[in-house]
């Protein structure tokens, strides 16, 4: 399975200049592929088109060779809000997705039961959204996700609006469960350290239209320390790319 972006140009009526500009990407099987950059970089505009949210002035999008033109059950999106419905509970929330696909209710309670034990939240499987934390609903959208096994998970900066510890936690996380599950992510993030953290590759997207993108390898062991020299070398290798591009 491959995530393939070919020559993939987004030009909004609005804009003289295009916001994404000749984007070549190829993201294989069970990859983790972080993106970060500059505020107006198109980040988030990258993921929205790899959705099948809004479409490409130019250029296409394959999944499993087959061209992405619209949303699709092969692509499931985590955004920064958690988009949970407060008049369900924790587990019905987890639930909610698999019943729109027709799952069968035996198989929704034992792959919601399966990914809220994964997330730490199983005894709170009854509670009520308001009564849960901002990490603990995060935690649950993450569950919801991960229940519908599509091909590719797509993260739009879904820790960003929480606190460092919630955040730095919720990190620890997801790494961990990507590394159980190996399932393919693309996550979109303005902290560097996060996309170190995360990343197999980081994807270093730029304002400047002649070079649009750049590609770092992290060749770290997993799982990753922040203070570990190596870490702070390429945080800081990315950082001052980022910061020369503002300049």
């Amino acid at each position: 399975m491959s995530l393939v972006i070919k020559n993939l140009c987004k030009h909004f009526d609005n804009s003289e200049d295009a916001t994404l500009n000749e984007i070549n990407l190829e993201v294989t099987d069970g990859e983790f592929v972080c993106i970060v950059g500059a505020s107006g970089c198109g980040k988030s505009t990258l993921l929205n088109l790899v959705a099948g949210l809004i479409s490409p002035t130019s250029g296409q999008i394959f999944l499993n060779d087959k061209e992405i033109t619209g949303p699709g059950a092969d692509r499931t999106v985590m955004f920064q809000e958690h988009g949970l419905y407060p008049w369900l509970n924790v587990i019905d929330n987890v639930k909610f997705g698999m019943k729109l696909a027709g799952v069968s209710k035996e198989e929704q309670e034992e792959k919601a039961v399966h990914y809220l034990e994964m997330v730490g939240l199983l005894e709170y499987r009854d509670y009520p959204i308001h009564q849960i934390s901002g990490g603990m609903k995060q935690r649950t959208a993450l569950a919801r996700a991960l229940t519908m096994d599509s091909d590719v998970l797509l993260m739009d900066e879904p820790f960003s609006a929480l606190d460092k510890q919630t955040s730095n936690r919720l990190r620890e996380e997801l790494q961990r469960i990507w590394m159980e599950t190996k399932r393919t992510i693309l996550f979109i993030t303005h902290s560097v350290e996060e996309a170190v953290y995360l990343g197999d590759r980081v994807v270093v997207l730029t304002p400047d239209r002649e070079q649009e993108m750049d590609i770092v390898n992290i060749n770290l062991d997993r799982p990753r320390h922040v203070y570990s020299p190596e870490f702070v070398d390429l945080r800081h290798q990315i950082l001052e790319q980022i910061r020369g591009e503002v300049i």
